[in-house]
């Protein structure tokens, strides 16, 4: 590692005069500060400002900056160093968050970052940029530290004390077999201090057999052993049972961020952005909303087919217009809720699809319940305004207001049931539940609400007002 003098002497100026010295006194008012509050002040300057703060603060402290997720300038400030500093940041900084900055930029700034890490960098980085995204792979570190059983606890201590700065966490020590290297057991830190010095590593092992995932492993899977468990950190092992990583609980709090943060966008009936929404481009936010509001505009054009089919029924009773409005914002607001309920749930794994006709069985006495107490309040409000006299629904203002309170109930009671069921169907056709955004479920509850609204209509008015 190179020392702070030697690192920034060979920096190239990249600020005038006058803004350096500006940045190297944030970077002594900084110097003291938590990490997490560097990241925050560095975030609030532009990249080259961040970039010669960086290099104005220690060394070893710059690392610590660069290693943060939350570093969102960190693409950026590597963008403008010199390649020998860049790799000096890198090669200094754990493996999978280099991975992160690494898939974060593009080439060929990528290639060139590949080509000036050192080999043990450049290998653990291409392997672990070979894993899919969201998996257990993609999101572990190579960082660990793993002895074989038969040492004892003193020389597991001393072999820490040794190895310490080269790892991100050492949460558990992973015992292995000494002539295979597969996981036996997860020795935790506390366990392995108390323990006696002359003692064999193993014998400070839990009995039960340590919880492991596999690199294919989603992350969601990943968060809910580390949740159940009450794990610091999980090894992810091969076929072999060997240890290839570790995925620490700081990486699986952020990975569930970013999923729960596409997840609601999603569920707002748009694209996920790539990126924080004060970071993302005009053009790209634009790109991300537009078709998702271009397909709920064509859905919504059907609505009006549907208005065009019943404008015989609407010229004689114009009164039936009037609660259209309320009609469908009921029916989609239903739909809503339960599409809002059934995406989480299945997320959390409280229901399965196999749980489809359970849902429904609870979703519809549900929804006739709901419905039955928006109904009462729709018929209060025509009883209401017809004998206050704030408006004249006609001399069959009674069989109207029976109409808009057996519509609220079966509208209703649709939208819970179709909302609910919308996730199971787009889970089992292998798309991502959260695609039942609220607007799409909105969208389609509206088209089918006036035909339930014009269908009760006609059965209750025939004869009177149709």
């Amino acid at each position: 590692m190179n020392d702070t003098t030697d690192f920034k002497d060979r920096v190239e100026p990249r600020l005038d005069p006058k803004a350096d010295l500006l940045a190297r006194t944030l970077a002594v008012s900084l110097a003291g500060e938590h990490v997490a509050d560097i990241v925050e002040a560095l975030d609030d300057q532009d990249a080259e400002t961040a970039a010669a703060v960086l290099l104005a603060l220690p060394f070893e402290r710059a690392v610590e900056v660069m290693d943060q997720p939350e570093f969102i300038a960190a693409p950026a400030v590597l963008a403008l160093l010199p390649d020998a500093q860049a790799s000096a940041f890198l090669g200094a900084m754990s493996a999978d968050r280099v991975t992160d900055l690494v898939d974060e930029v593009d080439e060929p700034l990528r290639a060139r970052l590949l080509r000036h890490l050192d080999r043990e960098t450049h290998a653990a980085v291409t392997h672990l940029l070979s894993y899919p995204e969201h998996s257990a792979g993609s999101l572990m570190t190579t960082e660990f530290v793993s002895v074989p059983s038969n040492w004892t606890v003193k020389a597991t201590l001393d072999h820490i004390r040794h190895v310490e700065r080269s790892r991100e966490t050492v949460y558990a020590i992973y015992v292995v077999d000494p002539a295979e290297g597969a996981l036996l057991h997860a020795v935790s830190l506390r366990r392995l201090i108390s323990g006696d010095p002359k003692a064999a590593i193993a014998t400070l092992a839990p009995e039960h057999k340590p919880v492991t995932v596999g690199p294919e492993v989603d992350r969601e899977d990943v968060a809910r052993l580390i949740s159940k468990y009450n794990l610091l950190a999980v090894p992810v092992v091969d076929a072999g049972g060997h240890v290839i990583g570790i995925v620490t609980v700081d990486d699986v709090i952020d990975a569930m961020i970013a999923e729960t943060t596409e997840d609601v966008q999603k569920l707002g009936g748009m694209e996920a952005l790539d990126a924080r929404y004060d970071q993302i481009g005009f053009l790209p936010m634009i790109k991300k909303r537009a078709g998702w509001l271009s397909v709920l505009l064509v859905g919504e054009m059907l609505t009006a087919s549907a208005m065009q089919v019943y404008e015989a029924e609407l010229e004689k009773a114009i009164v039936l217009a009037l609660f259209v409005p309320l009609i469908m914002s009921a029916g989609g607001n239903s739909g809503s809720q339960a599409t809002s309920l059934i995406i989480r749930a299945l997320a959390l794994r409280e229901v399965s699809l196999r749980d489809w006709w359970r849902v429904a069985l609870r979703e519809l006495p549900t929804g006739l319940t709901l419905g039955a107490i928006l109904g009462v309040i729709g018929m209060a409000r025509i009883v209401l305004w017809q004998t206050v006299g704030f408006y004249d629904y006609g001399p069959h203002w009674v069989l109207v207001a029976a109409t808009i309170g057996a519509t609220l109930v079966c509208i209703v009671a649709f939208g819970s049931l179709t909302g609910s069921m919308l996730p199971f169907a787009l889970k089992r056709l292998g798309f991502d539940p959260a695609s039942a955004s609220a607007p799409f479920v909105a969208t389609l509850v509206d088209v089918t609400g006036l035909v339930i609204y014009f269908g009760v209509a006609a059965a209750i008015l025939s004869g009177t007002l149709l």
